[in-house]
């Protein structure tokens, strides 16, 4: 469901020409139109990491209180750390699925594109970005792994036990929405900047 809109901001945010008489041909054509290349590899790339960044931060920050390190160094040390070395691994395959959303790209899968990329900037050009990738991912795990666990702690809980399951499936969605929405704006200009470094290879 998600992986259309995301190649839809791909594009949009490294700035590839997608043909189109109007507005609305052209949405079309970034949002629903196939083929979905890197589908697969993007969302494993995806859950994998959030995953990691979240049950990571949450397990350091448990650690770190039982050792008593308390404030904004257990609430920010977990996802500033996790969230670096998940960008450092997951930044071949980030960039390999952003170059293939290029309507013009005819490299055909994400394998076509690693290979492409290593024979064409060698194996540092696998990592070209990470730095500006570092730069969003972490202040964004960080922002939202705190808003997640504020409201973890404020959002009121149902007093009804017949209405604990549906209070407990909103009080998440809530703050899914609320942590990765603080997140997303906090960082979208970093984006924009990974994926031009990934276009023109500055």
């Amino acid at each position: 469901i998600n992986f259309p809109l995301w190649r839809a901001s791909s594009i949009a945010q490294s700035g590839f020409k997608i043909e189109g008489s109007n507005f609305m041909v052209r949405y079309y054509k970034a949002v629903v139109q196939p083929p979905f290349k890197g589908l697969v590899a993007t969302m494993f790339g995806m859950t994998w990491a959030r995953g990691a960044i979240f049950y990571g931060s949450d397990v350091g920050k448990a650690f770190l209180l039982d050792s008593g390190v308390y404030g904004p160094v257990a609430q920010t040390m977990p996802p500033l750390i996790i969230g670096t070395l998940v960008q450092a691994i997951n930044m071949p395959l980030v960039r390999a699925t952003i170059t293939i959303q290029d309507p013009s790209c005819e490299l055909r899968n994400v394998r076509e594109a690693l290979m492409y990329i290593y024979q064409t900037r060698g194996l540092g050009g696998l990592w070209h970005g990470v730095s500006a990738g570092i730069m969003k991912t972490v202040p964004k795990y960080i922002t939202a792994v705190a808003v997640k666990d504020y409201l973890e702690v404020h959002l009121p809980h149902s007093s009804d036990p017949s209405n604990q399951k549906s209070s407990n499936m909103l009080r998440s969605a809530v703050k899914s929405i609320t942590a990765g929405v603080a997140g997303a704006v906090l960082t979208n200009p970093l984006d924009v900047l990974r994926n031009e470094m990934f276009k023109t290879d500055l």
